[in-house]
């Protein structure tokens, strides 16, 4: 583990960013949850649905290049050969990016409800999808 790592806020900020960088290139549903706490074996999730298997992969791969980039090399990577779930986990950081279907059936976003929800938006494009009360 790199002192990187050790740090809770940087690694928070490694998971916003790699959510933001999964919705700039067409995923949706992103969610980052802290799992802090409740998970012996991560600190934090990013979810994601792609729109192919080729996104997916495409995103799974930038994933690796971002994780790389800011000293969160992934220990390891399942999925690329398949069209429904890719995970790439980078121990602090697990990522998953799925497809609709899958996301659906394996429902981690409910299986891990207790975990906090990170507002990962930047603060205007958080607004600009505020559902109005």
């Amino acid at each position: 583990m790199n002192a990187r790592q050790s740090d809770p806020a940087v690694t928070r900020q490694f998971a916003v960013e790699v959510a933001r960088m999964a919705a700039s290139t067409r995923c949706h549903e992103v969610v980052v949850l802290d799992v802090r706490g409740l998970s012996p074996v991560t600190d934090f999730f990013v979810l994601a649905s792609g729109t192919s298997a080729r996104q997916m992969r495409t995103v799974a791969q930038d994933v690796e290049e971002l994780a790389g980039a800011r000293d969160y090399r992934p220990i390891s990577s399942h999925g690329y050969e398949g069209e429904t779930w890719i995970l790439i986990d980078c121990v602090d950081v697990i990522v998953h990016v799925f497809n609709d279907d899958a996301r659906r059936f394996y429902d981690l976003d409910n299986l891990w409800g207790d975990a906090p929800r990170v507002e990962w938006r930047e603060p205007a494009a958080a607004a600009a999808t505020a559902t109005p009360v």
